[in-house]
């Protein structure tokens, strides 16, 4: 099989949550225990920082990662969803995991994981800790795929689990509440092992994350907001992300693990390149200066808002799509009223269909609708001047198909 055999395998038989939505979510751990068991639990073998939340989490992993990094050890990374190449999801010190490691692990387990049923997250879960394992990294720092309690990555006993922030979403399948919703990420709370959580968390999460916490007594380190270190991670909401790093830090110390000063400004500064991340509040050109942020829930896109007021601009044109499951009239109402919105649906199942979305801005805001994102995000280059501001957002595969399309 070829890589994109593989790929096409992976995305038709076992397809992924992030594309069609609810009938790909399997909550629960007996298949993935099932299938550690065949490869020989390796989770077992491997030292993980477990990380669930509502928003921040790839942040917040892409930046430990690359902080640890720089402090000197060999950092395995798992994150989700990818924007551009499957690979993405998976890798160690920054380098993504090889197309012909993954199309030799799927040809090796192919006949196992069929009779399983495994889902597209389960797969991606076993690559990562075969990949890690052959590779004998130090430490694992692993985000949750959704919620926390039933997620496949819980298979894992971690050295640290984070909660980051938690707000409202997924509520058809985490429910409809901050406390509902905070009980499914405190799931990943382990006994005996330390919690790092945020203060900047509603006190409804906080009453939770503090209950569940002591019941399994942990430790539990509560982060607040820093703007003391630069990073290369921009936008005014990447302050509280610091925050949880920086105590999830403060607690590795007392594991014995040496960061020093100098590897945290260095990892800071460099998340891109040591952990591949992309797509928040990303620079991606100027003249017209283009952003792109993947931020597609209420609380995620009120932290883009905010951010634009710090941005000076002549004009502001927003390519925006959304999926389905979104609280899409609630986002409406904080977008910018002075925009200029170019509407499509992003090329997947899940997607909100331009219509439907357009029925949200009528009367509200000033839109057009294109056929596709490319189209839409064309015709906001062609309209724009370079002192103009160019916004490509709404939904991690909005940024997604510009990326991959025109950078």
């Amino acid at each position: 099989m070829t890589y994109q055999e593989v790929l096409d395998y992976l995305f038709q038989q076992f397809p992924q949550y992030q594309k069609i939505g609810g009938s790909a979510y399997k909550p629960g751990l007996d298949n993935i225990i099932k299938l550690c068991d065949h490869l020989g639990n390796l989770q077992n073998e491997l030292k993980f920082v477990h990380v669930a939340g509502t928003n921040g989490k790839g942040s917040t992993c892409s930046m430990l990662a690359s902080i640890l990094k720089e402090a000197g050890y060999k950092v395995g990374l798992f994150t989700s969803p990818h924007l551009v190449d499957f690979s993405e999801r998976i890798r160690i010190n920054g380098e993504m995991i090889s197309q012909e490691a993954v199309v030799a692990f799927v040809a090796q387990h192919k006949d196992f994981f069929d009779t399983c049923g495994a889902s597209f997250f389960e797969w991606s879960l076993a690559l990562a800790l075969d990949h890690f394992n052959n590779n004998q990294v130090d430490i694992v720092i692993l985000e949750t795929g959704l919620g926390g309690r039933l997620d496949a990555t819980n298979i894992v006993t971690p050295i640290l689990s984070v909660i980051t922030s938690i707000s409202i979403d997924h509520t058809q399948y985490l429910g409809t509440t901050i406390h509902e919703i905070a009980k499914e990420k405190a799931g990943i709370i382990k006994d005996q092992v330390p919690v790092v959580t945020t203060i900047s968390n509603p006190v409804d999460a906080l009453e939770v994350i503090n209950e569940v916490a002591d019941d399994k007594d942990c430790s539990i380190y509560m982060a607040v907001a820093d703007d003391e270190y630069p990073s290369d991670l921009k936008g005014g909401f990447q302050q509280i992300n610091k925050g949880v790093v920086l105590k999830c830090l403060d607690v590795l110390e007392e594991m014995d693990y040496k960061i020093t000063q100098d590897a945290i400004e260095r990892g800071f500064l460099s998340v891109r390149k040591n952990a591949g991340l992309r797509g928040r509040w990303e620079t991606l050109q100027e003249n017209p200066h283009v952003i792109a942020d993947i931020g597609h829930n209420l609380d995620g896109v009120t932290e883009v808002v905010r951010q634009l007021e710090n941005e000076s601009y002549d004009r502001l044109l927003v390519v925006w799509g959304m999926v389905e499951d979104k609280e899409i009239g609630k986002v409406v109402e904080v977008l910018p009223k002075d925009a200029t919105y170019y509407l499509a649906a992003p090329a997947i199942k899940r997607a909100m269909p331009v219509d439907k979305l357009a029925e949200e801005f009528d009367g509200k805001l000033s839109y057009e609708i294109f056929s596709n994102v490319p189209q839409a995000y064309d015709a906001a280059v062609k309209c724009s001047n370079s002192g103009d501001l160019i916004l490509v957002g709404g939904s991690n595969f909005v940024v997604a198909e510009i990326i991959s399309d025109f950078f």
